[in-house]
């Protein structure tokens, strides 16, 4: 469906308060539109576009649906939502959340795209963190809150550049058309939508790549396996430009030309720092506040594309050192001077496994002792799918503390969930065997338990998607 934004147009979101539709909400606001929107519970994103304008319900109600309005939902909206039954009992044009999105991009002169796997929301907020203290009339929409500048949007009508977190999680993706593309990494992930795993991403990143114009740039990470094996499956000549970034010897990677490369990295308590090459010249040295070499990835995928995209490195590179990460990602939620507990929000073998090694690294740059993780997988049909590359995702931890299944929907699997996880983990690894926990029961009744696990000198990360988030600060509260 292609949607254009139309003056005097009005909206309703269904279930307004995620991350996601706000951010749209709050565009639309920006941009002068009449916005109404409803969710199941209040949050501090439906405060924040309440302030913007917009007409707030707490609950879903056919009532809450204006006449006249385009009904804006996600994928998560069930058939038998009674706002969206009554919308269509009214004949309402009902939006997915990607065609919101996409017709933000056309109010713009070029899209910057991040897409893949994993770091999504990282380069998308770095980008648009560089982007708006450099001046450069930001225009964003991002899945979570940049810490510094407070928000996950902007709408900057003046801006050149539209940055955008793609998602590929239901196959939207395929809607998009930016002018520059970035693929951060490529794995198999969200198995509820993508039945064939790997096969089926790729086959979904192949059609976005096939569509797009013949003057766009492609800026993909050459050290990838997964993206290896999409390029693979394209034929180069008839595709817009690729370019390739790295941060292994260059010399490795041939598959396409690899212009950008990090070289010279160099990790601290604080961060990273390393030089960024341009076909062969350094162009300078970026510091940044994030931790581990994945970071160091999505560091650089940020600053191959704002080149290609026309902006000037010296303009943008000394911002990146203010940039901490966005809410969620190796976020300290805790210290004091015996403990300090990091929340994160991977809930991928490969996320976790980065995570692990970036806090490993920090706790020998801190002086800790002990890597203590506590890990809520998130879905019953991730857990299954991706098993045993769960069970491997663990070697840097010194202690793993394992939480109930936080379902997201997904009906309980007495077969694949915690306590077998658990198991099969003392199983295969029987020398961690007493150093790995299995603890049921509800969030708000974990943390007295937790705290007799913790020891002086431990770096402690809360790991998944569910509500293992506010896990961190009740436990700053025993400690």
């Amino acid at each position: 469906m292609s949607f254009e934004l139309k003056k005097g147009d009005k909206f309703h979101f269904i279930a307004m308060g995620g991350v996601g539709q706000s951010a749209l909400a709050k565009i639309l606001l920006k941009l002068g539109f009449e916005v109404s929107g409803s969710d199941m519970s209040d949050s501090k994103y439906l405060k924040e576009l309440k302030e913007l304008g917009a007409k707030v319900f707490i609950g879903h109600n056919p009532e809450n649906v204006p006449d006249g309005a385009n009904i804006v939902i996600s994928t998560a909206i069930k058939e038998d939502n009674s706002e969206l039954i009554r919308a269509k009992e009214l004949n309402l044009k009902v939006l997915h959340r990607s065609d919101m999105l996409l017709a933000f991009t056309k109010k713009f002169p070029a899209t910057l795209g991040f897409a893949g796997t994993h770091g999504k929301t990282t380069t998308s907020g770095l980008a648009s963190y560089v982007l708006s203290k450099m001046g450069a009339n930001a225009a964003y929409a991002v899945g979570g809150i940049i810490p510094e500048l407070n928000t996950n949007a902007n709408a900057d009508i003046e801006s050149k550049l539209f940055v955008a977190e793609l998602d590929e999680s239901d196959g939207t993706i395929v809607k998009y058309s930016p002018k520059f593309l970035v693929v951060n990494n490529l794995e198999a992930d969200h198995l509820d939508f993508y039945k064939n795993g790997l096969s089926d991403v790729l086959n979904t990143f192949k059609g976005l790549i096939q569509s797009l114009p013949s003057d766009s740039k492609i800026i993909i990470n050459s050290d990838d396996t997964g993206v290896l094996e999409l390029l693979k499956m394209l034929d180069c000549k008839e595709l817009p430009e690729i370019i390739g970034f790295s941060v292994k010897d260059v010399s490795e990677n041939n598959p396409c030309k690899v212009k950008y490369a990090a070289q010279n990295v160099e990790f601290n308590s604080c961060g990273a720092k390393f030089d960024v090459i341009k076909d062969g010249k350094n162009l300078g040295r970026i510091s940044t506040s994030l931790k581990g070499i994945h970071n160091v990835y999505n560091a650089l995928a940020v600053c191959s594309s704002l080149i290609e995209a026309g902006y000037n490195f010296n303009d943008f590179a000394p911002y990146f050192k203010g940039f901490t990460g966005m809410g969620r990602r190796f976020q300290q939620v805790f210290k004091n001077d015996n403990v300090e507990i990091i929340d994160d929000y991977a809930h991928h073998p490969s996320e976790i496994k980065a995570t692990l090694k970036a806090a490993k690294e920090y706790a020998a740059k801190s002086f800790k002792k002990r890597v203590t993780a506590i890990f809520q997988p998130h879905r019953y049909t991730r857990l299954k799918a991706l098993f045993e590359d769960f069970l491997n995702s663990f070697d840097e931890a010194d202690l793993l503390i394992v939480l109930d299944v936080f379902s997201a929907g997904d009906m309980k699997d007495t077969e694949y969930n915690s306590e077998t996880f658990v198991k099969t983990f003392k199983n295969k690894y029987p020398k961690m065997a007493e150093n790995v926990v299995y603890l049921g029961g509800k969030i708000d009744e974990i943390p007295d338990i937790v705290k007799e696990y913790i020891k002086d000198g431990d770096i402690v990360l809360t790991l998944g998607a569910g509500d293992v988030t506010k896990l961190g600060k009740l436990l700053g509260e025993r400690l």
